[in-house]
């Protein structure tokens, strides 16, 4: 081994990682100033803050129109309440809360995921330095935050954001908890946890998790108490949104099942590979290798930490890739589970010296989404447009525009009421309509229970006699027309949406509500 003197000393492979760090004092010059090394903490908030500047110039500068599912959001906030049809009802109050004091627009709409983003950031690195060292903390919190699933969670307001902040602190405060059973840390673990069950209820995974990590190791079995203490902590706070679907008929819990879709043909193993395939793309291709790498080697996750990690992330993704087989799962479904995964992966590695091979991910990480959210607009800067099938935004553009031309037909027909055939539609209408349509319907695809927010909250029945403006997108005019004196129609309207790709509508007048048809039977 060489000498201290040498200048490039290389520490024994049998040295415990929380010592070998002494062995490193050069790990990270190459990234920031020698004088900041002495603060790993420092190093972690001015590189979680450069990225969050960068990703708030973004959302002050950037093209890309709400999506629908952001606009929905932002109505909901509209109309404070315990509970929304398919979600809890955080996310609508910290809308709420950014709309209140700095506007609509679309950057107040999404301000808070970035934020949000930072304060899991800051839980990931006390968690790594916590069971490890500050060494592993930083470059845990630096992964954490290039995560390409974090980035866009980042980009665009979602429940995920909060969910992922909460998760995180509740780990966070379990492991103190159980350091050293000071009960404010066991209430802390509570509070994070029902404030994650209104955010998402993907938080009950966690609950889960926790529960099994203590059941299954007869060591951590005196824990149960003051975790099921704080489990009760967060019921009880949770409990105004069970109450709001006590009141509604649980529909946000028969969502989550219908989302699931395991009332439908089983085994789709197309849909399998399609999201065991976009992990690789959520948690970064060599993070997410190193973790079924570390999946499939028990002898590593015997250790205590990395059972305790593994804990909270290996079954949550096995949760979701047995869905995904099931069903169906989306990509971002197992987001939670990369909190203490990345902590997890990122210790392993530099236990075994992979520091480059860690350094080399960040930046792969920061690149790949530098050129998934801003390629499209540089290389159209410089002539070059790029077909819209390539465009990842796709979806995000195009709805200004739509509510440009339904703002100008409601304004030519006073009177009428917006009216939509599709939920994404009628939410992004009516955040792009001005003035803002709040009393706009939906129409109900069959009978039964509601299936969105509009149809369990101002429904077509409510407007019997009415006329409406109908913008129509799946042409459903044969189905519609029995439950309607007229409908006339006005114009088609074709939205382009980048080179060689268009969203096609056509408007409608519909007068004189009847009613369902299979009401009226």
């Amino acid at each position: 081994m060489s000498s201290p003197a040498a200048g490039n000393p290389r520490p024994p492979r049998d040295l415990p990682l929380r010592h070998r760090v002494a062995f490193e004092p050069g790990a990270v010059e190459g990234f920031f100033r020698p004088a900041l090394l002495r603060s790993p903490a420092a190093l972690m908030l001015t590189g979680v803050l450069a990225i969050t500047g960068l990703r708030l110039l973004w959302l002050v500068f950037q093209p890309a129109d709400l999506y629908p599912d952001e606009a929905q959001y932002w109505f909901w906030a509209q109309h404070p309440a315990f509970g929304y049809y398919s979600k809890p009802p955080l996310l609508a109050w910290l809308i709420a809360l950014t709309t209140g004091l700095f506007g609509e627009s679309e950057f107040a709409i999404r301000l808070s995921a970035p934020l949000l983003h930072v304060g899991a950031t800051v839980f990931v690195y006390a968690i790594g330095d916590r069971l490890y060292d500050s060494r592993v903390g930083l470059w845990s919190a630096l992964a954490y935050a290039s995560l390409p699933g974090a980035s866009v969670s980042a980009f665009i307001i979602s429940t995920d954001a909060p969910l992922l902040l909460f998760w995180a602190a509740a780990l966070y405060a379990f492991i103190r908890a159980r350091e050293d059973g000071r009960w404010g840390w066991w209430l802390a673990v509570g509070i994070a946890c029902g404030l994650g069950l209104l955010a998402k209820y993907a938080m009950a995974y966690w609950i889960f998790s926790a529960l099994g990590y203590v059941l299954v190791s007869r060591a951590e079995r005196r824990h149960l108490g003051p975790l099921l203490t704080a489990i009760g902590i967060a019921l009880l706070l949770y409990s105004p949104n069970f109450w709001w679907n006590w009141n509604n008929g649980f529909v946000s819990y028969l969502h989550v099942k219908d989302n699931a879709g395991l009332d439908e043909p089983l085994i789709h193993p197309d849909a399998f590979l399609e999201f065991f395939g976009s992990q690789f793309a959520v948690f970064g291709p060599l993070f997410f290798a190193g973790l079924i790498w570390l999946a499939a080697s028990p002898r590593t996750l015997a250790e205590p930490h990395a059972r305790l990690l593994a804990t909270f992330a290996l079954p949550t993704l096995a949760m979701m890739l047995a869905v995904s087989l099931l069903s169906r799962a989306n990509a971002n479904w197992a987001a939670p589970a990369f909190v203490s995964a990345t902590v997890l992966v990122v210790a392993w590695a530099l236990d075994r010296g992979w520091r480059k091979l860690v350094m080399f991910s960040v930046a792969l990480h920061l690149a790949a989404v530098a050129i998934l959210f801003t390629g499209r607009d540089t290389l159209a800067a410089v002539g070059i447009e790029l077909p819209a099938k390539y465009d990842a935004l796709g979806r995000l553009r195009g709805w200004r525009e739509l509510g440009a031309v339904v703002g100008t037909a409601l304004a030519q027909h006073p009177g009428l009421t917006l009216f939509a055939d599709d939920r994404e539609t009628l939410a992004a209408l009516i955040y792009y309509v001005r003035p803002h349509p709040f009393d706009a319907v939906k129409w109900k695809l069959k009978s039964g229970l509601p299936k969105d927010q509009w149809e369990l909250t101002n429904g077509l029945p409510q407007h019997i006699g009415g006329n409406f403006l109908l913008v129509s997108e799946h042409e459903l005019i044969p189905e519609m027309s029995p439950s309607f004196a007229t409908i006339d129609r006005l114009q088609p309207v074709v939205i382009p949406v980048g080179p060689g790709a268009s969203r096609t509508y056509t408007l409608y007048l519909a007068r004189d509500f009847k009613g369902y048809s299979w009401d009226r039977r």
